[in-house]
């Protein structure tokens, strides 16, 4: 057998399989920017006019793709908000983080500055329209509290942890407690989204959480 032939046949086989990989490489890009595209475009829609406003075929030309690149992704309309919710979610949760929680002192000041900066966001129409007005109406209550809880309960039930081990909190069973406040942070962040008081229901609930979270601490 030549060497030389066999060695070249090798070669062609891999440059092949390198070629179609990064032609694999290629599409997956193509296609994951395709469906950033969509979700940026309907997330600027939906937070200016509410879900019931926005046709698909608006979203489609403002994000520059055809209708078949939509259902290609999507199953519908109603699937592109719930990534669109998803997509708020997901960055609100690493903001708060990344941010507030990071630079606290101690695990229950991180609580207080989360539970803070979470209702500050839900002061931000986009956020409102989203999160706050559509999404429980259009997926149905039980699939938008899921897909919070998804996102914001890790980070509140690991912190929660933190609080008690360090002896902030007094001891408890950590999944109820985690699953009370941030049940209590949504329903304040829904009255926050629904009032027209230039600010006060947002003080007064920041206020409510405040004392809540400062009840927490052990009896002396």
């Amino acid at each position: 057998m030549n060497v030389n032939s066999q060695s070249s046949t090798a070669g062609d086989s891999q440059t092949r399989t390198a070629r179609g990989r990064g032609t694999r490489t290629l599409k997956a890009d193509q296609s994951e920017a395709t469906r950033g595209a969509l979700i940026d475009a309907a997330q600027e829609l939906f937070s200016a006019r509410g879900y019931a406003a926005v046709a698909t075929e608006e979203i489609v030309r403002a994000a520059g793709v055809t209708r078949g690149a939509l259902y290609h992704h999507f199953a519908g309309k109603k699937q592109l908000f719930e990534a669109v919710y998803e997509h708020v979610e997901r960055g609100l949760v690493e903001q708060i983080a990344s941010s507030a929680i990071s630079s606290a002192s101690d695990p229950l000041a991180a609580l207080h500055a989360g539970a803070q900066a979470f209702l500050d966001a839900c002061e931000d129409p986009a956020v409102q329209r989203i999160a706050l007005v559509d999404a429980p109406s259009v997926l149905g209550w039980e699939r938008w509290r899921e897909i919070g809880l998804r996102y914001g309960f890790g980070l509140v039930q690991g912190t929660v942890q933190a609080a008690m081990d360090s002896g902030l909190i007094e001891r408890q069973p950590v999944g109820p407690l985690a699953h009370l406040l941030l049940g209590a942070i949504d329903e304040g962040a829904m009255l926050i989204a629904r009032a027209q008081d230039g600010g006060r229901t947002r003080a007064e609930v920041g206020a409510s959480v405040a004392r809540f979270l400062d009840a927490l601490r052990p009896r002396e």
